[in-house]
């Protein structure tokens, strides 16, 4: 099984142009575009790890990160898992 492994940093600045009690749920779609964008994928294909959704929300709602890295994996049949990279 062929896979594609990328480490991506993804710039979160558009989620300072939504009203501070939805800035998290943006930064998610922000990276869900991103992906789409980037690894050619549709966007119900794109599988987002419980741990990037915890680190993108640890410090609330309204103060997520300005930018994040990530590991992307597309598998041969199109799905995208994204995760934070080991480091």
């Amino acid at each position: 099984m062929e896979q594609e492994e990328k480490i991506l940093n993804i710039p979160l600045k558009n989620t300072k142009k939504v009203p501070r009690t939805q800035r998290a749920e943006r930064a998610i779609k922000e990276i869900r575009e991103y992906i789409v964008r980037h690894l050619k994928t549709d966007e119900e294909d794109v599988w987002i790890d419980n741990r990037l959704n915890e680190a993108i929300w640890s410090r609330g709602i309204s103060k997520p990160p300005f930018r994040i890295r990530v590991k992307a994996v597309k598998f041969e049949d199109g799905l995208v898992e994204v995760s934070l990279p080991e480091d």
